[in-house]
């Protein structure tokens, strides 16, 4: 039965997107983010995502739909990443894998160009906001219930064959979820809304402590410090996060406590130290290779020749060293920036959308994407997600709405409903108000 209503759900994403090519990339930010088909009986590994991201780039270039091929520093600097890939590509030390994976990293990338393209009114990204929030809340909603029924005694895992599948990964694109979460709470209006996304959060948070991910305590550390920091009410603010992260540290088992303490003593961690010489590795690598290596280096014969230790073979386990590895410093400077970008023009609408009732809510996102990019700076430091979609996401809702509040939209923009729901949820969110046209 689930195979047959996620077949409808994707072949009317697919009819629709050639007259409509933004439902594309939600139906293509659904399926990549969420992987719906990994979760189906006969579906798994079908081509979903390249099917309706094939549709999408048609419908680009045959709707009568707005689009917006203005530049912005955030797509300028992604595109000078994408081509120094490319460049790079050559170089690699390991052709035939280094290749398949930068035809995968394109594919995103150029995906992330064309919904920046596509993407243009407030429906739009909400609808965006909404559609990551769902694909990721699904595994962190339930991964929470599943820690607090069983006390945290098992780790919480991603859905097979994907980016999230490891519980350090799944963890973080948890982590960084949960400040968009806020983002559509406080554009709520029921109260029983509110509460049940209240709800969903703390589930969020327990299924990121439940993934025994030691990045992802850190990372909730940071961000709730950034919340704190940010908030109006600091002292009521800090009795919150106080109280709710007490009820949840309190039911984690002995083991869960074993492994965090392990922070303090990673000189005697096996895992710690593999990764710190997998460090060492991308340094010394990205030092003789201007280049640097190629998508593909994590292998026992460059460990052999740039290993600190060359028996000792891990994965990056840091975006940063990831990147630095595999791209050489001048990637790592584009990815850097890229980011840097991202969060200026989060502040931008942090800032400037406090100054009039119609970009209040853009005010909101920006606060919330910069707390999501404290979690993804910190938690991953530690984890492989450099080419991930989610962070890349996180920037095109920056980009999109900066660009929506720099032109006014809201002045000559025709109010819609922010959701295709049912008329009798469209009470859950803040309406937006009549302004009369010039």
């Amino acid at each position: 039965m689930r195979d047959l209503v996620l077949l409808v759900i994707i072949g009317w994403c697919f009819v629709h997107t050639f007259r409509r090519p933004w439902i594309g990339i939600m139906c293509w930010t659904w399926i990549s983010i969420m992987n719906p088909h990994q979760l189906s009986w006969s579906l798994r590994g079908q081509p979903f995502a390249a099917a309706i991201g094939g549709a999408t780039l048609i419908g680009l270039f045959i709707t009568s739909d707005r689009r917006d091929y203005s530049l912005n520093r955030e797509s300028i600097t992604l595109m000078l990443l994408m081509a120094w890939f490319t460049i790079t590509l050559p170089f690699s030390m390991i052709w035939d894998d280094s290749f398949e994976l930068y035809k995968r990293v394109m594919k995103i990338d150029l995906m992330v160009l064309v919904t920046m393209v596509l993407l243009h009114s407030k429906r739009h990204l909400m609808i965006f906001v909404w559609v990551n929030v769902l694909s990721i809340g699904f595994y962190g909603v339930k991964g929470g219930i599943f820690t607090v029924l069983t006390g945290g005694s098992y780790k919480v895992w991603g859905p097979e064959n994907t980016y999230v599948e490891g519980n350090n990964e799944i963890a973080l694109a948890i982590v960084m979820v949960i400040p968009l979460m806020r983002f559509l709470q406080l554009q709520m209006q029921a109260k029983w809304a509110k509460g049940l996304m209240t709800f969903s959060m703390v589930m969020m948070a327990a299924s990121a402590l439940g993934s025994h991910s030691r990045g992802a305590l850190l990372a909730i550390a940071a961000m709730a410090l950034v919340l704190w920091w940010r908030g109006k009410n600091k002292f009521v603010g800090a009795i919150g996060i106080v109280v709710v992260g007490a009820a949840l540290l309190s039911m984690m088992p002995a083991e869960w406590w074993d492994r965090m303490h392990t922070i303090k003593t990673y000189q005697q961690d096996e895992s710690a130290m593999g990764r710190i010489n997998a460090w060492g590795m991308a340094w010394n690598l990205a030092k003789s290779n201007f280049f640097g290596g190629g998508f593909f280096i994590w292998t026992g014969s460059i460990f052999a020749i740039y290993g600190p230790d060359p028996n000792d073979v891990h994965a990056a386990h840091s975006i940063y060293f990831m990147v630095m590895g595999e791209q050489g410093f001048v990637g790592l400077f584009l990815f850097l920036l890229l980011f840097w970008f991202a969060w200026s023009s989060s502040n931008h609408l942090r800032v400037q959308g406090q100054r009039q009732p119609e970009t209040q809510w853009l005010s909101d996102l920006g606060g919330m994407l910069q707390v999501g990019f404290v979690g993804y700076a910190v938690g991953g430091a530690f984890l492989s997600l450099s080419y991930w979609d989610l962070p890349y996401n996180m920037m095109i809702m920056a980009v999109v709405g900066r660009r929506w509040m720099t032109r006014k939209e809201w002045l000559t923009e025709k109010p819609e409903p922010i959701l295709v729901l049912p008329a009798f949820m469209q009470g859950w969110f803040k309406k937006k108000k009549a302004v009369p046209l010039p």
